[in-house]
């Protein structure tokens, strides 16, 4: 059996959620064949024991024959042990399919997750995908689980038909007729499970990406005082969901009735059949029971049917939410194939940055969202005009590696802080460094680096949490790195010792800082000033101070909005210096 996750899970098949089940069906079809091919024994196993026991009964007890008896009682306890070891069987394959369906789902939805990057966020809510990875991959399982039990049950149908039939061709005929009339007149319930399944589907995903909000935003909310009225729309979208689940439970409930009491009144009747038949002679004693084992052996393949109707259903609805994000395209595609040499010039048309490789460049501009704009077009999250060392960004094969974009909506991951901070390919040695530049030294004597990372790393301030995310930019060493606003939640005092190490650290390496932090753009070796999306001064941070008052009068504001203790930690700093 086949180790999982599998390296490569392959190109999947989604111009439907129907063609996406035959593609995950296509990928494991062996297992699924093994699946079915124990399934069947299984079944069968069980589906030949009433006619074993009923030819106990007629050549053994009614024909007073011990060596029949024990012959027949023999056959229904090698049925047994068939039933038993197949049934192991069965199980395992099933519980492999449905891993195997459910981590290639994940596979490919993460896959396709990491090649939309920032485009993700912006088609669907954190919520949906969230739904994705726990309720549709199980579904999706689940629809490969059932296909051993419904192969089984459907060949162990038509084998107790064929035997009911040679022994009483109208009792054969019942159910020959019966089984195909009980799926017809389930279908009609099929339809409006799946909508209403659909609809509670996105119900649950619009209140968890709501949730995730909410809960993101639970210190602003309360600073503000909106809590309580974001509580209110979150109760009222949960009672739709909740309405919504109820509305689906009806739905199951009637098909879950349905398959008890459409086989339960065709088991009434072949019993019943049976009896007539077995007192007026058309059959015998052990035939009899035979047939009623039968009856009551047909409960459970027929409601098998049913249960893979109603998963295969949940799948298909699942399924259309895997395509949904399978469909979706990158804003920015990447599908460069140049590779020139590192350390050349970075080159914004649009804005008339250029970035000199090895230098420390800083961004200011009078409206934070430019800075951003750039930013965004320098690292490819955006499209624009932007080339490196001569090659347009658009042609590059390895921009992801080459240049690393990190901002402050960045998150910390589960799992040990270490593990948080680094990647595989991370150099020995280039954490210790990331973490002192970052000022975060302080943080990992506190927590030590093995200690626990909950979700989005709550558990540290927003201090905290930019320093380590700085850290962890700085530990990838890329050969462009570029910091929008690296310290815009740390204290003054802390903003200078950043400052001081991060052109230390980086040195020979190209780094861009969008700020108008003072302390920041100080200590970088070239400034470019912009507004209305284009630079329109540069130079050092002194010489722009001296000559542009437009400049000036960002950066005075940019004190301002730090606060006292920023702007005393400044001017102190700066007659340190002897520059004021």
């Amino acid at each position: 059996m086949k180790p999982l996750p599998v390296e490569d899970p392959g190109a999947p098949g989604h111009r439907s959620p129907a063609r996406y089940l035959l593609w995950i069906a296509r990928t494991q079809a062996m297992s699924l064949a093994a699946g079915a091919t124990f399934g069947v024994l299984w079944m069968l196993s069980q589906a030949l024991l009433p006619a074993a026991m009923g030819r106990a009964i007629d050549d053994g007890v009614a024909a007073r024959d011990t060596g029949g008896l024990l012959t027949w009682s023999g056959a229904v306890l090698a049925l047994g042990a068939a039933q038993a070891a197949s049934g192991m069987a069965r199980h395992r394959m099933a519980t492999f399919n449905w891993l195997a369906a459910a981590y290639r789902t994940v596979q490919v939805v993460t896959r396709q997750a990491t090649r939309l990057g920032a485009t993700l966020p912006k088609r669907l809510g954190a919520g949906e995908v969230v739904s994705v990875g726990i309720s549709d991959v199980s579904h999706i399982g689940d629809a490969m689980d059932i296909v051993s039990r419904g192969t089984g049950a459907v060949v162990a149908i038509v084998a107790v038909a064929g035997i009911m039939l040679a022994a009483s061709p109208p009792l054969g005929l019942v159910v020959l007729i019966g089984v195909p009339l009980i799926l017809v007149a389930a279908a009609p319930l099929l339809r409006p499970y799946r909508e209403r399944e659909q609809r509670h589907r996105e119900l649950v995903g619009e209140l968890t990406t709501h949730a995730t909000d909410l809960v993101a935003g639970l210190r602003v909310l309360r600073g503000i005082g909106g809590e309580r009225l974001f509580a209110e729309r979150y109760r009222a979208e949960s009672q739709r969901v909740r309405q919504a689940g109820v509305a689906v439970a009806r739905a199951e409930s009637k098909l879950s009735g349905a398959e008890i009491l459409l086989p339960g009144l065709l088991i009434a009747l072949v019993t019943w059949l049976g009896a007539r038949f077995a007192a007026n002679g058309t059959i015998s004693v052990g035939q009899l029971v035979s047939f009623y084992g039968y009856a009551w052996f047909l409960i459970h393949p027929l409601k098998t049917v049913g249960e893979a109707a109603g998963k295969l259903t949940k799948a298909y609805v699942a399924s259309g939410r895997v395509v949904a994000i399978l469909d979706l395209r990158p804003d920015v595609p990447l599908e460069g194939t140049a590779r020139p040499e590192p350390g050349g010039v970075l080159v914004d048309a649009a804005s008339g940055l250029t970035v000199r490789p090895g230098c420390f460049t800083a961004v200011a501009a009078a409206e934070p969202r430019d800075a951003q704009t750039i930013a965004d077009r320098l690292a490819r999250y955006a499209e624009g005009d932007v080339t490196y060392g001569g090659t347009p960004l658009a042609a590059l094969a390895d921009v992801r590696e080459r240049i690393l974009l990190a901002v402050n909506e960045d998150r910390l991951f589960s799992g040990r802080l270490a593990e948080s901070l680094t990647t595989p390919g991370t150099a020995e040695g280039a954490l210790e460094r990331a973490i002192e530049a970052a000022n975060a030294e302080d943080i990992i004597a506190a927590t030590g680096m093995d200690a626990p990372v909950v979700e989005a790393g709550r558990e540290f301030s927003g201090g905290q949490q930019q320093r380590l995310r700085l850290a962890r930019a700085l530990a990838a060493d890329p050969e462009v790195l570029i910091l929008v606003e690296p310290t815009s939640a740390v204290d003054a005092h802390t903003e200078a010792r950043i400052a001081d190490r991060l052109g230390v650290h980086r040195a020979g390496r190209t780094t861009v800082v969008c700020t108008t932090s003072p302390l920041m753009l100080d200590r970088a070796d070239h400034v470019a000033y912009v507004e209305d999306g284009t630079v329109v001064a540069e130079g050092t941070h002194q010489d722009l101070l001296a000559l542009d008052p437009r400049y000036a009068a960002t950066v005075t504001r940019g004190e301002a909005n730090g606060g006292p203790e920023r702007r005393d930690a400044y001017e102190e700093m700066g007659k340190h210096m002897g520059k004021v």
